[in-house]
């Protein structure tokens, strides 16, 4: 048998043995799911990392406080037949890398805090020796996460990072670019992330995109929700030549009220994308009533099925979705916000296995 074919029938043991009517087991795998990284059909990397956050903190806690809540969850999904089958599972949290941001950002804070304007005690030495152990360690973690997701993909399984903040899945774009010609990203967010090494970081949080579109194989970049961004970021947009499509959340709110359904929207948004898609999404791309203690929460945006269905449309349109990142999910001080990205992590690595017909939709 083939690895696909290995992975497969051993799934099919436990599967026979799961009753996914039954109580949550925390100290399973996420979702209470008993499939390991071996054996799955997708894997979600967790990066709990969040050096250059510039607003409020906590994001590197999102993969824990996600597989927290995971377990609470009802498995069934009218959509997806059997979808609690298809084989998630999720690799254990790093410490060293969590060690490294927790000490990094303590360093970070005071530096962004002297640049917004606050009394500082550093000198330009101490600021040149920060900036560029930051930036090796963002250099390290790309290579490691890269590395990492290559020998997934080199064994035929899917994978999706679960941030940290939302520099963490660079190196799964960079694997992804070695796979394939040419994909598209389909971003959900409240922030361009188009801005050049923001704050002196190469690997922002908010430079993101700037850094996936320095990748030839990204041949479009497609904006959904952005609703706050610099003039930087929009010349950027402007002068792309199509490359990068920016669906800003009060155009779209303004399309709504004048009736124009979210259906037509959505495929208006689809059909600037190329056949594979890779999707980006920070949870404060939703409103922040659902993500409310992410970093830099930003009033609007997306309802939760709101974005469910644009992810189904994609999908429905034939499109193959080659990977994934859910990011900035930070637990606050309530098991809501992991509630919620648990619950979107779930629909993006399911429809994400649709799309590669690892799964079907009930209708079929």
């Amino acid at each position: 048998m083939n690895q696909a074919a290995d992975r497969a029938a051993s799934r099919k043991d436990k599967i026979l043995n799961f009753d996914p009517s039954g109580v949550g087991n925390s100290n399973a795998g996420v979702y209470g799911l008993p499939f390991t990284p071996d054996e799955a059909a997708v894997v979600l990397i967790p990066v709990p990392w969040e050096v250059t956050v510039s607003y409020s903190a906590g994001t590197a806690l999102g993969p824990e406080a996600i597989k927290s809540a995971s377990s609470q969850m009802d498995l069934f999904d009218p959509a997806i037949a059997d979808a609690w089958q298809i084989g998630l599972a999720l690799e254990p949290i790093d410490t060293n890398w969590h060690e490294a941001s927790t000490r990094l950002r303590e360093q970070t804070a005071a530096y962004i805090q002297y640049l917004e304007g606050a009394e500082s005690d550093l000198t330009e030495t101490d600021i040149t020796s920060l900036l560029n152990q930051v930036n090796e360690q963002g250099e390290q973690l790309l290579n490691w996460l890269k590395q990492k997701a290559t020998a997934y993909l080199d064994k035929g399984q899917l994978v999706g990072v679960v941030g940290g903040d939302h520099s963490s899945p660079l190196g799964l774009m960079h694997a992804l670019a070695e796979k394939h010609a040419e994909f598209g990203i389909l971003q959900v967010d409240a922030h361009a992330d188009l801005r050049e090494a923001y704050e002196g970081f190469t690997y922002s949080h908010a430079s993101i995109m700037y850094n996936a579109l320095k990748l030839p194989q990204v041949k479009k970049l497609v904006q959904v929700g952005i609703r706050d961004s610099a003039e930087s970021e929009n010349a950027l947009i402007r002068h792309s030549n199509g490359r990068v499509s920016t669906f800003f959340d009060s155009f779209l709110k303004n399309e709504m009220y004048e009736g124009k359904t979210w259906k037509k929207q959505c495929k208006k948004i689809i059909a600037q994308l190329p056949a594979k898609v890779y999707i980006s999404f920070d949870i404060d791309g939703l409103d922040p009533k659902l993500c409310p203690a992410t970093g830099t929460p930003v009033p609007g945006g997306l309802e939760f099925e709101e974005a469910v269905y644009l992810i189904k449309a994609l999908v429905k349109s034939g499109r193959e979705i080659i990977g994934f990142d859910l990011c900035e999910v930070a637990p606050g001080d309530s098991d809501w916000n992991g509630n919620v990205g648990a619950r979107l992590l779930y629909q993006l690595s399911n429809w994400m296995a649709v799309s590669n017909k690892l799964a079907q939709t009930s209708a079929e």
